[in-house]
């Protein structure tokens, strides 16, 4: 992924997992980072993958879905002048849902390692605000590392846009997961 919160463009295709595995979901764990989610057009569907899997409990510290963009705000610390701009579908906006996800996600034990944000339009309309294209994805990361942004372009109905968007966010998990661990070792 680029650095410096730049979006990395991303056509849906056969690289992207089908469904989260269990054994995807071993990877994270055996890498113990805590994951924190932000959703919007995904309304909760990233968690629920999560969750579905056991062990599940050993990474995932929780989330919030925020649809609303005064949510987005007052819970997660988006900018609000941001959004009033470029609205609610927009990389930055991405990338401060996935840094609030992770400070929404801080226990005793600290701040969550990796939080994952989704954000875009499912349709079957262009987004009011800003006239954004359906399809139109961004899915935030936030680890150590610093803040991105991938742009995703899914194509379907309304259905498939969200499970495509889902797919994504927990690729990003898995390979921020995969990163993090390659410069622990080193």
């Amino acid at each position: 992924m680029p650095e410096g919160g730049a979006a990395q463009e991303t056509e849906r295709g056969a690289e992207w997992p089908v469904e989260l595995r269990a054994s995807e979901l071993a990877a994270v764990v055996a890498c113990g980072y805590s994951i924190a989610v932000a959703e919007s057009l995904t309304g909760g569907l990233v968690l629920a993958s999560i969750v579905s899997v056991p062990g599940a409990s050993a990474v995932l510290r929780g989330g919030v879905v925020a649809y609303d963009t005064e949510l987005k705000h007052r819970v997660l610390g988006v900018d609000a002048a941001l959004m009033a701009e470029f609205g609610p579908v927009d990389p930055r906006v991405a990338e401060q849902m996935a840094r609030g996800a992770r400070r929404i996600g801080t226990t005793a034990a600290g701040e969550a390692q990796i939080g994952v944000s989704t954000t875009g339009v499912a349709g079957p309309t262009p987004d009011p605000q800003t006239g954004t294209a359906v399809g139109t994805v961004f899915i935030g990361i936030s680890s150590v590392r610093g803040d991105r942004s991938i742009a995703v372009h899914a194509h379907g109905d309304r259905a498939q846009i969200r499970e495509w968007s889902v797919r994504a966010a927990i690729r990003a998990v898995l390979d921020e997961a995969r990163i993090l661990g390659e410069h622990a070792r080193s």
